[in-house]
């Protein structure tokens, strides 16, 4: 993969002959979803919003410093070191920011604790993570952190037999609404007045307690720090095509998904919560065991009431990415192809989806990024926090209307 300013991109030397797995398994050009659900599940999902589903809890990790040191609840890095020092793994691979310029992430193996506290914390940049398969040692087995377009790759090489990819035994991700272009920071710094001539020396996107904020330190001393709610103002700029055309936003081919447990008690209470969602028997008997021994403080929640914390981006990928895929196949733009489709989409939720597109259509271009690098962040990320806010607000009935009894209509083709 080589890397560019729109993150890792495949890079083929001339006259480079692919297996037709590498087509098969390619997220690009999409995955056939109900076939990977039946592959893997036996059966196609509990729930069509948020996958098949052993059990739903809320919580976070038992021992203080892992979930200080975690994006939300520190839950992952609680279940990589538990499976790391209870021997069923010989290491995870983990995406890790800094690595290897501060600026960028790659994709790393920790084998030791520390290692994997070291990658603790959220990328908010495209990483391939499945281009590390290549180097697994024989013999060995791995866990893996992946976002969802990955994890669904990596079961159909998996199911397809892939050597490497079978050398994974635990596959864990979190929720993954929107990812940034890499530029996004580039952008950020300049509009701070950073000079190209000091280089960023180090970058944390949710540093301190939670919700946490975006932190960059620079060769000359200056530390830039911006709440994660005022940040997210990059995204109508700089957003990923992949976030835009993905269907799945709670990471359905995972062993565990984990995201923020985005909910006003919580919120309240500090310190970071999780949605916790396990798919496989043996990582709900897992998760049973961490919580006996205390490395877990996680609380049953009712499936359908945990999907509420989500609704608005779960809509936004459900039907909103099968909407903007139509659109560029329609307009002759190569776009995936995930097998499956809304049953019905209301017409309401389609002048919605145009009014999102036109923004990140628009804050794509060079003149609108030139604009956003001439105002403060102090002035745009609450002026964009609050805008955010009332969209959501105001478009939480269309956006929420028919999710209820949402389902999707395979493609028998």
């Amino acid at each position: 993969m080589g890397r560019t300013a729109t993150g890792p991109k495949p890079a083929f030397a001339p006259g480079t002959a692919l297996p037709e797995l590498a087509w098969e398994a390619c997220p690009g050009k999409g995955i056939d979803y109900p076939q990977l659900y039946l592959d893997h599940y036996g059966r196609m999902p509990d729930s069509w919003l948020v996958g098949h589903i052993v059990a739903t809890r809320t919580g976070y990790a038992g021992d203080p410093s892992v979930r200080a040191c975690g994006a939300s609840g520190g839950v992952t890095t609680a279940v990589l070191l538990h499976l790391l020092q209870s021997g069923r793994i010989d290491a995870a691979i983990v995406a890790r920011q800094g690595v290897p310029a501060p600026l960028e992430a790659s994709p790393v193996i920790a084998s030791t604790a520390e290692e994997i506290l070291d990658a603790a914390q959220s990328v908010y940049i495209p990483v391939a993570m499945l281009d590390i398969l290549s180097r697994l040692e024989p013999g060995k087995r791995y866990a893996i952190t992946l976002v969802p377009e990955q994890a669904a790759a990596l079961r159909r090489l998996q199911h397809s037999g892939h050597p490497q990819a079978q050398q994974i035994d635990y596959v864990l991700g979190p929720y993954t609404g929107t990812a940034l272009y890499p530029a996004a920071i580039d952008s950020f710094v300049r509009a701070h007045g950073v000079a190209k001539d000091d280089p960023v020396t180090s970058l944390e996107w949710r540093a301190g307690e939670w919700p946490g904020y975006l932190e960059i330190k620079t060769q000359s001393g200056k530390v830039l720090r911006s709440k994660k709610v005022y940040y997210n103002f990059l995204i109508p700029f700089f957003v990923t095509r992949a976030s835009l055309q993905s269907m799945d936003f709670a990471n359905e081919f995972c062993d565990l998904s984990v995201g923020d447990a985005w909910s006003p008690a919580f919120e309240a209470q500090g310190g970071g919560h999780s949605v916790v969602v396990t798919r496989s028997a043996k990582m709900e008997a897992l998760v049973e065991e961490m919580i006996a021994a205390g490395a877990l403080v996680l609380e049953r929640e009712d499936d359908l009431k945990a999907t509420e914390m989500h609704g608005h981006m779960i809509d936004f990928k459900k039907r909103g990415g099968f909407i903007r895929n139509q659109w560029r196949r329609k307009i002759g733009l190569a776009a995936p192809d995930y097998g499956m489709a809304p049953a019905t989409i209301p017409p309401s939720r389609k002048m919605a989806e145009l009014v999102i597109s036109t923004l990140f259509v628009i804050g794509s271009t060079a003149p609108a990024r030139f604009v956003l690098r001439q105002i403060p962040e102090s002035v745009i990320g609450p002026v964009f926090n609050k805008l955010r806010l009332s969209w959501k607000k105001a478009s939480k009935p269309t956006k929420r209307k028919g999710l209820a009894d949402f389902r999707m209509i395979v493609d028998e083709e």
